[in-house]
């Protein structure tokens, strides 16, 4: 349920930012009230109080946000609150600013390695990337796991390209304990 209220929500911020023309100027609106919330859990908690009337938390949209967001973005906070969906504020977010992505191409890739990766090797990897994909830029997201020995763990979305040595020796493990000995 809580994926369809992000999806059908963030949709709907979408689809304004498209009409509106204010793709990028949503986009960077959206980023601000993520980071106000992180910054301030009591906002949060606040607007997730039940016993708080939804009046007060429109004044507090108002307060907070009026004069500081465009008049859809106010507008779009205050939908959801009327709508008593204001738990759903960052699955919402989360899901318009993937929609924002994926319409201006930016993929976004998770690289695993044995080891810490110097910038140049960063590099390759994003310049490969740019030419294998049809993405037009990187969020490149780079992590380390020394049990992987040696090699690369890419996950772009669902797709995942495994060349570590961990893999590859578990694959030949698998096809050893294929081979019958007689």
């Amino acid at each position: 349920m809580a994926k369809l209220i992000a999806k059908t929500y963030g949709e709907a911020l979408f689809e304004t930012a498209l009409e509106k023309g204010k793709v990028d100027e949503m986009y960077e609106e959206v980023l601000g009230i993520r980071e106000a919330f992180s910054e301030n859990p009591e906002l949060v908690k606040l607007f997730d109080h039940p016993n708080i009337m939804k009046e007060e938390k429109l004044q507090v949209v108002e307060a907070v946000f009026a004069g500081r967001l465009s008049p859809e973005m106010t507008g779009f906070l205050r939908i959801v609150i009327e709508k008593g969906r204001q738990s759903e504020f960052e699955s919402i977010f989360a899901w318009f600013t993937g929609k924002v992505k994926e319409y201006k191409k930016i993929g976004i890739a998770y690289v695993t390695s044995a080891f810490a990766l110097s910038d140049g090797q960063k590099e390759q990897i994003e310049k490969r990337l740019l030419e294998t994909t049809s993405y037009e830029a990187f969020e490149i997201h780079f992590s380390v796991d020394e049990k992987l020995i040696g090699g690369l763990v890419i996950r772009i979305g669902d797709r995942v390209v495994d060349s570590s040595i961990k893999s590859r020796l578990y694959e030949m493990r698998k096809d050893l304990m294929k081979i019958q000995l007689n």
